[in-house]
């Protein structure tokens, strides 16, 4: 399967290693390249991909499927969406050491990482990552271009709606709901849900910033 990278960042970089661990385990995707806006890239290697040029140069490059590499929640939503609308097909970035039960729904485009643990009947969306050493527990629901950060912890029964992000470190205790394109810092513990458009911080996790509705 011929597959292009959109965005050339750090994340994309993380995203290209794991397909390319993915190929050497026997899968076999073929990454094509990246494509990214910025043009001091063009031509340059990131890690052992190329930069192939701007992301309106998709149409021109023969693929099968994308995925985006963009760490950036509702940038990788709005460029997820407009592509999908296009009739785009994307693929999913799962690293061979992340554990993940077979009862698992996860949507395409998402990015599993190293040591991430998704537990059964679990559902995660699509455009979502799930970072190194993270956790959705038994039965949670992650939903659409979600960022759970590294070592973050949803068990059990949590929701976690469209375009949350979960700090790094960050724990939820389980059957609570992070609302929508809510913010849950570093280290965070919380023990209540928590509302749509929201930062919360803390231990317990307390509001302390409001966001314009999308």
């Amino acid at each position: 399967m011929r597959i292009l990278i959109l965005g050339a960042g750090g994340h994309g970089e993380v995203v290209a290693n794991i397909l390319l661990l993915t190929s050497i385990a026997g899968n076999n995707p073929d990454m094509l390249g990246f494509l990214d806006d910025n043009e001091e890239l063009y031509g340059q290697m990131v890690g052992s991909v190329a930069v192939l040029g701007r992301i309106s140069d998709l149409q021109s490059i023969p693929h099968d499927a994308l995925i985006v590499g963009i760490g950036d929640n509702r940038t990788r939503a709005t460029l997820m969406e407009k592509l999908s609308a296009a009739g785009e097909a994307f693929v999913c970035a799962v690293h061979p050491s992340a554990v993940i039960a077979p009862n698992v729904r996860i949507g395409p485009g998402s990015m599993i990482s190293a040591n991430a643990v998704v537990n059964p009947g679990a559902t995660v969306g699509a455009g979502t990552i799930i970072n190194s050493c993270a956790l959705v527990g038994h039965h949670a629901t992650v939903g659409d271009y979600v960022h759970l950060a590294s070592g973050a912890l949803a068990p059990g029964h949590v929701v976690v709606e469209e375009g949350a992000f979960l700090g790094v470190g960050s724990r939820v205790i389980p059957k609570r709901t992070i609302g929508k394109w809510s913010v849950v810092g570093a280290g965070a513990t919380v023990i209540h849900d928590v509302p749509a458009y929201c930062t919360v911080v803390g231990t317990p996790a307390r509001v302390i910033k409001q966001h314009k509705l999308a």
